[in-house]
């Protein structure tokens, strides 16, 4: 049973008899008070999807959720259903877009290393892994000597997703992005 600071993004536990997803986790140390962290995290009920934001002191005990991760790949969209296939056995997953919203912005058919969560046998959500890579489909033209300094430029990926980049990144350039910081790496 791991303690309130141990938790991740990503995480899920059981809190209350339900399961939920961890989303977001803010940490705060409240001035004037003798040692504790506290951690609010932002849940989401992996089967209604409803919002819970609580809060836990560093010395708070939670249990980890029953939960399967599997390897998969985009496969296809259909209006808001979004559908993975596992690589091993080729199951299909299909998930709403509510829950993986997020997610979306850095998942193109090319992608690698993607997860589907599965509680039991439902899927909830997507991982992404620490890095993808994605296309350039607009941005300003390169300059020419540009390397050389720090400026950058926004420039927006096949996605959807904007992103900052140096001033010698061109459009149809692909790049490598930080999916946790959404910042860009380098060129692809």
């Amino acid at each position: 049973m791991p303690r309130a600071g141990e938790i991740k993004k990503g995480a899920a536990v059981e809190y209350d008899g339900r399961v939920y997803l961890i989303r977001d986790i803010e940490r705060s140390v409240p001035q004037g008070r003798a040692g504790g962290s506290l951690y609010r995290m932002r849940m989401y009920d992996v089967v209604t999807n409803a919002k819970l934001d609580e809060t836990f002191k560093d010395s708070d005990m939670l249990n980890y959720a029953d939960l399967t991760r599997r390897p998969v790949m985009f496969s296809y969209a259909d209006g808001d259903e979004f559908v993975f296939m596992d690589n091993e056995d080729y199951t299909q997953y299909s998930l709403n877009r509510a829950p993986i919203a997020d997610e979306l912005m850095f998942i193109s058919e090319e992608t690698q290393g993607l997860q589907v969560v599965l509680v039991g046998e439902k899927p909830v959500t997507v991982d992404l892994p620490s890095t993808v890579e994605l296309e350039i489909t607009e941005t300003d033209p390169s300059v020419k000597g540009g390397s050389a300094t720090a400026r950058t430029k926004p420039a927006t990926l096949s996605t959807g997703l904007v992103v900052q980049v140096p001033e010698h990144i061109s459009s149809g350039d692909r790049i490598v992005v930080n999916v946790e910081e959404r910042k860009f790496l380098r060129r692809a």
